[in-house]
């Protein structure tokens, strides 16, 4: 009788399970890898690695479904290392140990060995302190792949002993090709009109092994006709976005909203509001947003922008969503086509390192109060002239420090509200002049 944990028994049973279609179709080489060809092509840098035999240690970024895994498979099978993979979620200190232990004992036999760490972004700083020395020694070739941005996620002593390469999103053309393997694969085309295949690239949204395992699911249904773009509609749920309320995506899509905004375009203001609102974005902190952009980059060319946003904000906490939303895309659009300025937000920061610079010189005596005998004596308020009562309502006085020469921190643009500003300036700087040389 075979023991329960027969190997030669488990083996044979493992090659006769049955394997989802996205394991078949993992490519051999990386010839096959349909994509990339930003990192794999002759000329790219993982291409340049290869011939030179010249391979360190990687961090792979990209989104879900790109081939981070199979990349590193197969550069593992192309350089005769050994292949490790652990995730960072399930693995802790005393696995990374045993791991490093039997990199060590495989490279005194001989062999390198490539570990994969999948999701790296998750281990702390001691435990990704923990690769260094392994990676120093060459008991390890590291290569990781995260989701997150390693700029903010991974140590700088990892970074700086490895070469980040961005993986993309597969593009519709690469889909289509990936679409062809799959139909080969299970030897018969997909029951989809023509319309159908390119909602069925749409749903995948860029993730190859989404559009497996689409494939999958449409292969087993039985149909008697193609099914148009409506019926698979029907049969399928379109994938959710990628968006992440804390990660790049969600820094991403609220820089692409504000320069929208602050380059005047209605229509992709618009979209990116409803791609972050789509994720799941909190509406609020896109009304707090949004009120930013009126203060910042409208100003005072248009004052009613920032109105404007905060009846919005009003609104949607009494409506809540999704109707709500609707006064937010209002307050987008309102913004997007008001007059632009950032001169008070420019001026402010320089106030603030004049302010900086000089924090310690007092007022102007004159412009100070004097409630006591003591303080009068000292000259708090001598002088001070009081603007109602001079000429056009307008002394003309210096109010800034006394050591101090006179800056101009606000310099008003020629668009919206604040070329009336500007008049105004113009004429109170004019008025100052006279009443200095009188």
């Amino acid at each position: 009788m075979n023991d329960l944990f027969d190997s030669s028994e488990g083996e044979a049973e493992a090659s006769n399970a049955p394997r989802p279609l996205a394991d078949r179709l993992r490519p051999k080489s990386l010839s096959e890898v349909i994509g990339q060809e930003q990192v794999l092509g002759p000329d790219a840098p993982l291409g340049v690695m290869l011939a030179s035999k010249s391979l360190g240690s990687i961090i792979f970024w990209g989104p879900p479904g790109v081939g981070k895994t199979t990349i590193a498979r197969l550069l593992a099978d192309e350089t005769d290392l050994a292949f490790v993979q652990i995730s960072a979620i399930f693995t802790g200190m005393p696995e990374l140990r045993k791991v490093f232990a039997a990199a060590k004992l495989r490279r005194e036999n001989g062999q390198g060995t490539l570990l994969f760490v999948d999701e790296i972004h998750r281990f702390n700083k001691a435990q990704q302190d923990g690769f260094l020395p392994h990676m120093e020694d060459g008991t390890i070739l590291l290569v990781g792949a995260t989701t997150e941005n390693p700029s903010f996620e991974l140590n700088a002593a990892v970074m700086s002993r490895s070469q980040v390469m961005v993986l993309t999103r597969l593009s519709v053309d690469d889909l289509g090709l990936l679409l062809k393997r799959a139909e080969n694969e299970i030897g018969r085309e997909l029951p989809l009109d023509q319309e159908a295949r390119d909602t069925l690239l749409d749903m995948a949204d860029g993730d190859g092994r989404t559009l497996l395992n689409l494939v999958e699911q449409i292969a087993a249904w039985k149909v008697a006709a193609p099914l148009s773009a409506k019926e698979l509609g029907q049969r399928l749920m379109k994938r959710a976005a990628v968006y992440d309320k804390s990660g790049d995506s969600h820094y991403n899509l609220i820089s692409a909203l504000h320069k929208s905004v602050r380059g005047s375009d209605p229509d992709a203001a618009l979209y990116w509001l409803a791609r972050m609102l789509r994720g799941g974005e909190d509406p609020r902190y896109l009304a707090r947003r949004l009120t930013r952009m009126a203060v910042e980059d409208i100003g005072l060319a248009d004052p009613d922008a920032q109105t404007h946003c905060l009846n919005a904000w009003q609104v949607y906490e009494r409506l809540g969503s999704p109707e709500g939303e609707l006064a937010l895309a209002q307050a987008v659009t309102y913004l997007a086509l008001a007059p632009k300025s950032n001169a008070a937000y420019a001026g402010f920061k320089m106030a603030k390192v004049a302010a900086e610079k000089t924090g310690s010189e007092p007022p102007p005596k004159h412009i100070l109060n004097a409630p006591t005998s003591l303080m009068q004596e000292q000259g708090y308020g001598g002088g001070y002239a009081y603007d109602h009562d001079a000429e056009d309502g307008f002394s003309g006085q210096n109010y800034f420090p006394d050591t101090m020469e006179r800056p101009e921190f606000y310099v008003p643009v020629e668009r919206g509200f604040e070329r009336e500003l500007k008049k105004r300036q113009e004429y109170f700087m004019k008025l100052r002049s006279k009443r200095a040389k009188g």
